[in-house]
């Protein structure tokens, strides 16, 4: 694919008002979900789901792209009509995540490295055949005594550039997701550290594989404390800290940074996200690339029952234009009492 229209599907990822809804639990993760909601996950329960996401009324007004699962993107609405195909009529742009998860690092207790390499080139031409334009693939940073170590650090970065340079090969703009885990009790200023030393060894590998970052995203996780840590930040602390440690680290020839929820109540995520559009312009477009954050409220709506699909949606609707008017900085918590 030439190089513009990598440039130009990356631009339409991160567009004023949108973002990206990541729908692509494993097995495992939509049956801790559906277990909270008690539903039984089959290969049935989960289209249902998936199709009441998808054919939310006037959802690509806020959302412009959604990341699938390997079963999802195979799968079609009670019609017929492929997924792909049905978020292509409505002007949203399909993607699909390739790793094959974290797996413990050899020689590093407490590490973990992002698996999915072998074969990948062949499975990226498969998802672009099936109505794929974008991939995701995630790689996990923890905190803890002693870690991270700057050899898992770089192990994770080489693979993610790895998997970049192929995506870019098969005409796919590769989402490369480095994720500094909320788990612990490290203060803001460890995760401003580790996330940046993260950064730069992604965009060092990245350059060293001839990556082309004008057809690149990078979704990542916000600046802030550790869950188990005593002092929080404010929405504010947060967002400095994190538009500063990107600024410090991120080339601004990538178009867009799409933040992850990481395990933020939907309302934080939202907050966050858009306190850092209001602090201005900034070298790249800051949007957001949610599952749990945008998801969980359609999800306790529906509950499994098609009775419930009205309410879902319009569950899910109203985050994600909360969370599109956080795009552009334009959110207020007033918003949160007008839902549908």
């Amino acid at each position: 694919m030439p190089t513009p229209e990598l440039a130009d599907i990356a631009i339409n990822l991160v567009p004023a008002g949108k973002g990206i809804l990541a729908a692509d639990e494993s097995l495992g993760t939509i049956q801790k979900r559906f277990d909270r909601i008690d539903v039984a996950s089959t290969e049935e329960t989960r289209q249902a789901y998936r199709e009441m996401l998808f054919t939310t009324p006037n959802l690509e007004q806020h959302i412009s792209g959604v990341i699938l699962f390997d079963e999802t993107i195979r799968q079609a609405t009670i019609d017929g009509t492929p997924f792909t195909e049905m978020l292509s009529q409505k002007g949203i742009i399909s993607g699909i995540k390739v790793d094959k998860g974290a797996k413990s690092m050899a020689g590093f207790p407490g590490e973990r490295i992002t698996e999915g390499l072998d074969g990948l080139r062949e499975r990226l031409a498969e998802y672009r055949e099936l109505g794929a334009r974008f991939a995701k693939w995630r790689a996990v940073i923890t905190i803890g005594e002693g870690i991270p170590s700057m050899a898992c650090i770089n192990a994770n970065a080489f693979a993610l550039a790895r998997y970049a340079a192929l995506c870019q090969e098969a005409g796919l703009v590769p989402i490369v997701e480095p994720e500094v885990l909320m788990d612990g009790n490290h203060d803001i200023e460890r995760c401003a550290e580790v996330s940046e030393s993260t950064w730069v060894s992604l965009f060092s590998a990245l350059y060293q594989h001839r990556v082309m970052l004008e057809g690149l995203l990078l979704k990542t996780n916000m600046v802030l404390p550790g869950e188990g840590c005593e002092k929080q930040a404010s929405v504010d602390e947060i967002a400095e800290a994190t538009v500063r440690s990107l600024r410090r680290t991120v080339p601004p020839d990538m178009p867009g940074i799409v933040f992850l929820s990481g395990g933020q109540s939907p309302i934080d995520a939202t907050e966050r996200l858009n306190a850092m559009n209001v602090m201005g312009d900034h070298p790249w477009g800051l949007s957001f690339s949610y599952g749990r954050a945008l998801q969980q409220p359609a999800l306790d709506a529906w509950k499994g029952e098609a009775s419930n699909v009205s309410a879902a949606q319009k569950a899910l609707y109203h985050r994600a234009k909360c969370n599109g008017a956080a795009r552009d900085g334009k959110y207020s918590v007033e918003m949160e009492k007008r839902v549908p």
